[in-house]
């Protein structure tokens, strides 16, 4: 176990005790040594940790502190980068904005010894994937999926055919190549699939729609399903 990690899990024992907690205590259930438990309490006091107690004694973490929001291992770390990364290939620049933000604050809680994996990856991600579509505003879709708006859009074909639909958003599916808006289409009565790219023009109306308890998220993947094969 990582030392950063074995001073959180003190923290995080200390919080949910009931009582003081004598070094041995803690060794056992870290599988360390008492020693070591003692030099981590130092260690954490330095840092202004508010754990009170002594050798002999116990210690007790003081109630009403708050550990930082984030903790993570360096798996974790590993994974949140490669998921940051991946949201370039979606072609959804509002999700690749959160991404980065996501990042920000991770970069500034994680410790030295983990700012490596961020600068400095070992793994590689590559940005090749769906384009960013020329008309179809993502974000507005994702918003209005959960604000159960309907849209109105104008949509071309495989065909070069173009149709007025209005449709109820329920998800968006991001592939490599593609990224489809899937939904319930009034004007064919059933569930479609648009392609990002081939929507003409989008608006966001105020009318709403009702997922009845939750059906269509349950009826639409097994459409898809049938539909693939």
């Amino acid at each position: 176990m990582r030392r950063a990690d074995r001073l959180f899990d003190i923290i995080q024992t200390l919080r949910g005790a009931k009582g003081p907690m004598t070094a041995a205590d803690l060794a056992e259930r870290l599988e360390v040594t008492p020693r070591t438990i003692y030099r981590d309490i130092a260690t954490l006091q330095a840092r202004q940790i508010p754990i009170e107690g002594a050798a002999g004694l116990g210690y007790l973490l003081r109630r009403g502190f708050d550990l930082p929001p984030l903790m993570f291992t360096a798996e974790e770390t590993e994974a949140i980068l490669v998921g940051a990364l991946l949201t370039r290939r979606t072609g959804d620049p509002g999700l690749k904005a959160a991404a980065d933000g996501v990042l920000s604050k991770v970069a500034a809680i994680l410790p030295p010894t983990l700012q490596g994996q961020l600068s400095s990856p070992t793994f590689f991600v590559s940005e090749h994937g769906a384009e960013e579509p020329a008309v179809a505003d993502l974000a507005l879709i994702r918003r209005a999926i959960r604000n159960r708006n309907k849209l109105q859009i104008d949509y071309l074909d495989l065909k070069g055919e173009r149709t007025a639909r209005r449709i109820w958003p329920i998800a968006v599916a991001y592939f490599v190549e593609v990224t489809l808006v899937c939904a319930w289409c009034e004007l064919r009565g059933d569930y479609r699939h648009f392609r990002a790219d081939r929507i003409q023009s989008l608006m966001v109306t105020e009318e709403t729609f009702s997922t009845d308890g939750g059906k269509l998220m349950i009826e639409w993947p097994e459409w898809f399903r049938l539909a693939k094969g």
